[in-house]
């Protein structure tokens, strides 16, 4: 194996900075079987949200394979502009409350996957990194109407029991996520990994409803507090787009209708935990989630939050909106502009 050390370059304005150790590490690749577009929607939500710093970047020409997966770029009438290079990048964020995390995201390398594990792992001690949480998606034939589902894996039994609404033993294709879970797990440090459930006829459009779930479930594992409030209403819109198409077909109401039934069947054994049990699975006192409530309160995101919900506070907001809506603003009301730019539901499939 070639050197690992020689995949990535560290910042060297951030990776000397001490609070860099023994952080949360948050991880996402984009590309296997990501039904939903579940990682590209987290991904997107934390960098465009939240405060971060660049601390490795890894060479691209030595995990891609361009051919295969070739980048993006303009031709505009007569010449070219706005190459869109893959980028697989270490950042440093802050949540919603100010505490720091590492978030590992981009392309999942085509190539050279032992040696893309072997230069995490070499991070995640170099850091002292706490413990890795790693997310992806798969389609499932599950319906849209029950509550997003969740298959959890890893090394930390404490995070995992009652999760799962789906439990299998099979062997599945690989993606670089598992091999690098196997390898963190070799080398002692504690790893969870949360395959969300996308359903299946939804699989090639953004579901924002599965990115939400998996925000909520990466948060409780690592501790965060994660943005969800654009995803929320960007699920609402798709959602409503999903119920015109179902409500205008009998055989799609059919459909949904005995997946439904299965799920509900197959549910009414399980027994799953909250993510509000703590770690001994007692509630948490009043006390503890008073002391919650509070940190949240005094955060900047608590003063964002209470603009978005009651505009009427904030004058300027309001009138800036009331304005919008009699002149008619841009909204959509087809769903149309949803399934064009790839963020709504596909039409479902016609048996």
């Amino acid at each position: 194996m070639l050197d690992p050390l020689t995949l990535f370059n560290l910042n060297p304005e951030v990776a000397g900075d001490a609070d860099l150790n023994g952080l949360q590490l948050l991880v996402g690749f984009t590309g296997f079987a990501e039904a939903g577009h579940v990682v590209s929607q987290i991904r997107d939500e934390l960098l465009e949200t939240l405060e971060h710093d660049l601390v490795a970047s890894f060479d691209a020409d030595q995990l891609i394979d361009y051919r295969a997966r070739r980048p993006q770029i303009f031709f505009v009438e007569d010449h070219l502009t706005d190459y869109e290079p893959p980028l697989l990048n270490l950042y440093r964020l802050y949540d919603g409350l100010g505490e720091p995390f590492l978030f590992l995201t981009g392309f999942e390398p085509d190539v050279q996957w032992e040696r893309f594990a072997a230069a995490v792992v070499h991070l995640a001690k170099t850091f002292d990194v706490q413990q890795v949480n790693w997310i992806h998606s798969i389609p499932m034939p599950v319906p849209h109407t029950r509550p997003v589902g969740v298959t959890v894996h890893g090394n930390r039994p404490d995070l995992m029991a009652g999760i799962s609404t789906w439990r299998p033993s099979a062997q599945i294709q690989a993606a670089v996520g598992h091999i690098l879970e196997l390898r963190l797990t070799q080398a002692g440090i504690d790893v969870v990994g949360h395959a969300m459930h996308v359903p299946h006829y939804l699989a090639e459009a953004e579901f924002p409803p599965a990115a939400v779930a998996g925000l909520e479930y990466l948060g409780a594992a690592a501790s965060l507090v994660l943005p969800t409030d654009r995803l929320r209403e960007a699920g609402r819109d798709v959602e409503r787009q999903i119920a015109e198409q179902v409500e205008a077909s009998a055989e799609v109401k059919g459909v949904v209708a005995t997946l439904e039934k299965r799920y509900d069947e197959y549910t009414e054994s399980s027994v799953r935990r909250s993510l509000l049990v703590k770690d001994n699975d007692e509630l948490a006192d009043a006390e503890e989630l008073g002391a919650a409530v509070e940190a949240y309160l005094a955060s900047p995101q608590a003063e964002e939050e209470s603009e978005a919900l009651w505009p009427e506070n904030h004058p300027d907001d309001h009138e800036s909106s009331t304005e919008e809506t009699e002149t008619g603003g841009n909204t959509d009301t087809t769903g149309q502009a949803g399934r064009e730019s790839g963020t709504g539901p596909r039409d479902f499939p016609r048996e």
